[in-house]
């Protein structure tokens, strides 16, 4: 089975080559770099992995689609979106794709507030930013989730072709959640680690992902 992990890449020189050997093992590593200053389209070709390169920084959401595109039209059967801050395990992606590779369902959300990953969770981040989240998109998008705007997810070869980004900054992961439920692909939640550190999304950025989803909704 052909599988991508796909990793948006801005400015990530110092963490790439280690999370693209961590990534290795579970399929081919795609790196798209987003418009990077400094060196990582060059670590990411060194360690082996296929690079895709934006000449402008155009957003997560952006490289996430240029990757998916790539993988689609090299034919994968499934990708799995991971950070490239180091803020993912790699030994968790098989678990992700195991629903996807059974054929159970077309899409695997990762969840930091499934069993006892919620202890790794900062206060602050959890009850500001997170737990506002989920409540947000929950409403705004009908669906009953535990997680919002977490990169960690996987995807078959059925969901990519019906999922198409268009949100370029931060407010993709809702965007790719309506899309799921306006397609009526199956889908489901495991629990995954996220191991924070302060190259992670600030509460500024948490605020600026809930206005994101907000003025994308209001202007459909």
């Amino acid at each position: 089975m052909i599988i991508y992990i796909i990793i948006p890449c801005y400015n990530e020189a110092n963490h790439l080559a280690k999370v693209i050997e961590s990534a290795k093992p579970y399929g081919q590593v795609l790196v798209v770099d987003d418009g990077s200053n400094d060196n990582s389209a060059e670590v990411a070709i060194t360690s082996g992995a296929i690079v895709l390169k934006h000449f402008i920084n155009r957003g997560q959401g952006a490289a996430l689609e240029t990757g998916d595109r790539f993988a689609y039209n090299n034919g994968a059967e499934a990708v799995v979106h991971f950070d490239a801050d180091g803020q993912h395990l790699a030994m968790e992606i098989p678990s992700l794709l195991e629903p996807i590779l059974t054929c159970e369902v077309d899409v695997v959300f990762g969840s930091r507030f499934l069993k006892d990953k919620i202890s790794q969770i900062p206060w602050f981040k959890k009850w500001l930013i997170l737990k506002p989240a989920v409540i947000f998109q929950n409403y705004l998008l009908k669906v009953k989730l535990t997680d919002a705007h977490n990169g960690f997810r996987a995807l078959s070869k059925n969901a990519l072709s019906k999922i198409f980004i268009t949100q370029d900054g931060m407010a993709h992961p809702s965007e790719i959640i309506e899309a799921v439920k306006k397609a009526n692909l199956k889908y489901k939640e495991v629990p995954v680690t996220i191991l924070y550190n302060e190259f992670g999304q600030g509460f500024r950025g948490g605020f600026k992902i809930l206005k994101d989803l907000f003025f994308s909704k209001i202007n459909k």
